[in-house]
């Protein structure tokens, strides 16, 4: 097998993999999905950031603002009261911090979303099973 057949069939599983996960989760298995992905684009980022690979990076952080995006329209606001709401303006937040980081080049702006954005992933984690269900 070629070295483009392989990275082409690895692509397809990969994908394959990816959706299968989607179809197959929860509601809390996908928020915390879009929180890993958001997570591993910035990272990624942040890389490309080091290397000056504007372009790379450019496409990563739009895809994270995206992401964190779907997390805040997600948000239950009627059900989830002050809490929804203060998440809310904490996703707007990372997304201003993420456009910022873009335009002036700095790592610590993405460093600092990355904390922020670990913090609500751990306190999702946490969440017991049994109001995962609700």
């Amino acid at each position: 097998m070629s070295g483009y057949a392989r990275a082409s069939s690895l692509a397809a599983y990969q994908s394959a993999a990816a959706h299968g996960g989607v179809a197959a989760a929860d509601p809390h298995r996908l928020t915390l999905m879009l929180m890993d992905g958001a997570l591993e684009r910035i990272s990624t980022a942040r890389g490309c950031m080091q290397r000056s690979d504007m372009v790379e990076q450019s496409r990563l952080l739009h895809r994270a603002v995206s992401i964190i995006g779907e997390l805040r329209a997600s948000l239950d606001m009627g059900a989830g009261g002050s809490i929804a709401a203060n998440l809310g303006d904490l996703y707007d937040y990372m997304c201003r911090r993420l456009l910022k980081a873009a335009g002036e080049n700095r790592i610590e702006l993405l460093d600092e979303v990355i904390r922020l954005l670990q913090e609500i992933r751990s306190a999702w984690v946490a969440i017991a099973p049994q109001a995962r269900r609700r």
